[in-house]
């Protein structure tokens, strides 16, 4: 398998490699090809700074923590593939040390700030399977987001396994983050987590995957805590496919181990969906002690040839006195991004 070709070339702009500097009393920092993403990071110094990445490709893993709030941190352009933050990390990757990253670990990009805003720029992790034979830990996270308020706007998310985490800094708190015009791309439970997660006007893409079996993936893997009355909601988005027809399921429930109280919410309403999601049986198990039929998995008002109503039983519909409690207003509740 060859490597993805998703990561932006050098642009040829006079950017120079300056170190960040403070733009006056306007709280800003600017990082040139050249920089460190994460030294920019570093540089912050309480809530409310902007950090401006320009145009390039930064090979680095970036953590915000949770001291940095009401951070945003935005590509200089509008579009997003002209600034790209990469690495390339798995679930089963060595450290130093000999311990592994873990899932989490894994992450690119990890934000634990609450307030968050992300636009208008590419997270990338671009580890292949194919490339680490030995390696059985595949899952290669390009952002774990953490905290409550979190804001990605105009954001292309790309990996293959568990794309993009969407998860709460405990248990018992119901973090909310915000997806909107963003591109994710990946193939297994590329989107997963137990966050209240609202994504609108989103494209989800399902890749082409090496293998003979099907299903190849699915997109999402909700984990919501059993209190949480809100998960995953998708609305006014698309699903697209580049491996064929039905080859790919639309979520499966995550039940983790260390969690076994979780019950998955997972609402998709008002989107189209193409033929890669099979229409028949968009919903599989990922252990068959939590299937899929006692979650909250519902749909309402979705198009395309994904969304066929085949058989009732396999895609449970919110009545429209349901859809009521599912928009972006009751999810989010008093913040309005």
């Amino acid at each position: 398998m060859r490597r993805r070709n998703f990561l932006a070339a050098a642009t040829g702009l006079a950017l120079g490699a300056a170190a960040p500097a403070h733009a006056g009393t306007r709280r800003v920092l600017h990082v040139h090809p050249g920089d460190s993403v994460q030294a920019a990071v570093d540089a912050v110094t309480g809530p409310g700074w902007t950090i401006v990445v320009h145009p390039g490709t930064y090979r680095e893993f970036v953590a915000i923590p949770a001291s940095a709030a009401e951070l945003t941190l935005r590509g200089a352009t509008r579009d997003p593939r002209a600034t790209v933050i990469v690495y390339d990390n798995a679930n089963g990757t060595k450290k130093p040390d000999g311990t592994t990253y873990g899932t989490a670990g894994s992450a690119t990009f990890t934000s634990a700030g609450p307030g968050l805003t992300v636009r208008d720029l590419t997270l990338a992790n671009d580890w292949l399977r194919a490339d680490h034979p030995d390696i059985t830990g595949t899952q290669a996270v390009a952002a774990c987001t953490y905290g409550d308020r979190t804001h990605f706007d105009n954001v292309r998310l790309l990996a293959h396994q568990d794309t993009l985490f969407v998860e709460t800094t405990a248990l018992a708190s119901f973090d909310r983050q915000y997806f909107r015009r963003c591109y994710l791309e990946g193939d297994v439970d590329f989107v997963f987590g137990r966050a209240t997660a609202v994504f609108e006007e989103c494209h989800f893409h399902t890749l082409q995957r090496d293998v003979t079996f099907t299903p190849k993936g699915m997109v999402f893997a909700p984990s919501t805590a059993r209190a949480n009355p809100r998960g995953i909601l998708a609305l006014r988005s698309r699903f697209t496919s580049g491996a064929e027809d039905g080859a790919y399921k639309l979520a499966r429930p995550w039940v983790p181990s260390y969690e076994t109280t979780a019950w998955p919410s997972l609402v998709v309403r008002d989107s189209w969906i193409g033929p890669g999601i099979d229409p028949v049986a968009p919903y599989t198990n990922m252990r068959e002690q939590y299937p899929w039929q006692t979650m909250r998995f519902r749909e309402y008002g979705n198009s395309g040839p994904g969304a066929a109503i085949t058989v009732p039983e396999n895609r449970p519909q919110l009545t429209p006195e349901e859809a009521e409690s599912h928009t972006r207003r009751a999810y989010l509740g008093d913040w309005r991004p």
